[in-house]
């Protein structure tokens, strides 16, 4: 196997079909991790809750829709930005828990690397994507509601400490911002395209 000819082209049948179980078995991880934060949280404020796995099971419903052959281009869009966002995120978090003085576990290695996975899958698929600017401000809304729910309204995953909560906005923002500007100055922008699933 090639990895370069994979990258180019990722939409082989056994590759969507190994990151699609992969990613259903870590948003069911995700969401039993989240159990203790979710029993204390309103169920109307579930959806803003689990940002990880939500974005998991975004990314593969995306992925089953594509083996299925049905292509949802607002959908595809959201998983794959929210899986480079909460995945790098994540990885932001971890590492500064340990730069401020947390002891590195095997957990939070392998939550680090698992992170780090789930935006290089989002990364592999966001470049063969095609989308709207009608498309950019519906992830726009979105991006800054998750955000505007977190760190204002307060639902944020639990951190490491509550020192962290400056670098864990900060980069949440900064990161939906990174990724609406990579996405409107991309080649992902079809300016003639209607707004189509």
């Amino acid at each position: 196997m090639n990895i370069f000819n994979l990258l180019r082209n990722p939409f082989r049948k056994w590759f969507l079909t190994v990151l699609i179980i992969v990613n259903i078995l870590g948003s069911i991880y995700g969401y039993y991790w989240y159990a203790g934060q979710l029993a204390v949280t309103p169920k109307k404020l579930w959806l803003f809750t689990f940002d990880s796995p939500f974005s998991t099971t975004l990314f593969a419903l995306a992925l089953l829709g594509i083996s299925f052959g049905v292509k949802n281009r607002i959908l595809q869009l959201v998983a794959y930005t929210s899986v480079i966002k909460y995945g790098l995120w994540a990885a932001v978090v971890i590492v500064h828990s340990w730069l401020t003085g947390i002891d590195p576990t095997w957990i939070t290695v392998m939550l680090l690397l698992t992170h780090l996975g789930m935006a290089a899958e989002g990364f592999i698929f966001i470049r063969h994507l095609r989308v709207s600017y009608q498309h950019l401000a519906f992830l726009s809304i979105w991006f800054l509601l998750n955000d505007y729910m977190d760190y204002v309204v307060g639902v944020h995953p639990y951190l490491y400490h509550p020192g962290q909560f400056g670098t864990a906005a900060v980069s949440a923002v900064g990161l939906t911002f990174l990724l609406l500007i990579y996405v409107w100055r991309s080649r992902l922008i079809q300016r003639h395209f209607i707004f189509k699933k």
